[in-house]
């Protein structure tokens, strides 16, 4: 039994799955409050649902591409046994993960999309930076900036950890701050740093939308 806050068909918006169609299974629960947060309303608010009435939902949908976030979906014991289910049944899956929790817990092909919580955030002492070890090359490393510091700070993650020769790593502007992609596109060129710039495609296409 896991508590979720909502299950949804969509286009992926971030990580290098951008653009694809995607079901999205959001689990109640978050051990973070971010300055930028833009899913407060998955804190608390949330059903209690069987692994097999998730899977049930799921593949309603009819779409090979699914991924458990929240809140911090680790947080929740079952979360495993979820993804594992999903992968049983044929499913591709990502799980987005706020870098405090033990990422080990996912193994067997799940995409683990780990989030690098930045200075600006006010939860960066919050990270296990051991994750960084445990990463495999299919893993993906995001940050979200909110300005030239956050980025100066994660630069520094990055080349300090050799992040770009093990997985791919993902720079995104944080909504609703004033970070002109533009800019942090030319840090990214005049640093020559082979990291890849994220928009959110979903907050693109539906701007009035959480």
């Amino acid at each position: 039994m896991l508590k979720v806050n909502e299950i949804f068909y969509s286009i992926q918006g971030e990580s290098s799955y951008a653009g694809y169609p995607c079901v999205f299974v959001r689990l109640t629960g978050c051990n973070l409050r971010c300055t930028y947060c833009d899913t407060k309303y998955a804190y608390e608010k949330g059903t209690n649902m069987t692994i097999g009435k998730i899977l049930d939902t799921v593949s309603r949908y009819e779409c090979p591409l699914v991924e458990i976030t929240g809140g911090e979906p680790l947080l929740q014991e079952e979360t495993p046994q979820l993804a594992k289910a999903l992968l049983e049944k044929g499913f591709q899956v990502l799980v987005e993960t706020n870098g405090t929790q033990n990422i080990d817990l996912l193994k067997d092909n799940v995409v683990r999309i780990v989030d690098i919580k930045t200075p600006s955030s006010g939860e960066s002492d919050k990270t296990d930076w051991k994750n960084l070890d445990r990463i495999y090359k299919d893993d993906e490393i995001k940050f979200v900036l909110v300005n030239f510091s956050d980025y100066e700070w994660a630069k520094g993650i990055v080349r300090r950890y050799n992040l770009t020769q093990k997985v791919t790593v993902l720079f995104s502007p944080a909504s609703g701050v004033n970070l002109d992609p533009a800019e942090l596109a030319q840090w990214i060129l005049d640093d020559r740093l082979n990291v890849r710039l994220q928009l959110q495609f979903h907050k693109i296409l539906w701007p009035d939308k959480d």
